[in-house]
């Protein structure tokens, strides 16, 4: 079954069981596709959905330290729920161990010795880790602290 497909059936499991917050949020989730596809005049394929959810997962984390920040625990909260709920749409998560590996290897291949050469590694490292949920902030800080030990 596609993102689409899934995503359809969520909608009408959520009207018939009348949860507000989950038809809601996957309704957001449709209109966020729909409205990149429009924007690219054809469908998405299943990686750029899954980089629009990362998106909107990150969109929903920066709210939270906004509202957290603001002393709007109730807001906060909500958005946490949302970003859970967008989250069971993406694949795994890179454990650390993988991303650990990924890493090494990519600065095998990149042939680093620097701080300097951190872009090559961290594409590099994304490229090993294609088809898992990677947070990109959580991946360029464990490879300049990598790089930072090797320089």
């Amino acid at each position: 079954m596609s993102l689409a497909e899934k995503i359809q059936t969520d909608i009408v499991t959520a009207m018939k069981a009348k949860d507000e917050l989950r038809l809601s949020v996957v309704r957001g989730i449709k209109s966020a596709i729909t409205y990149k596809e429009t924007e690219k005049i054809r469908k998405l394929d299943e990686a750029e959905s899954i980089q629009l959810l990362q998106t909107l997962v990150k969109q929903r984390k920066e709210s939270i330290d906004q509202f957290s920040k603001g002393g709007r625990p109730d807001l906060a909260e909500k958005e946490q729920k949302e970003a859970a709920l967008i989250e069971t749409y993406l694949p795994a998560g890179a454990s650390g161990e993988e991303m650990d590996a990924a890493i090494t290897k990519a600065i095998a291949e990149a042939g680093a010795t620097s701080i300097k050469q951190m872009g090559a590694v961290v594409k590099a490292a994304k490229a090993q880790l294609e088809g898992k949920t990677v947070d990109g902030k959580a991946l360029s800080d464990l490879v300049r602290e990598r790089l930072a030990k090797l320089g």
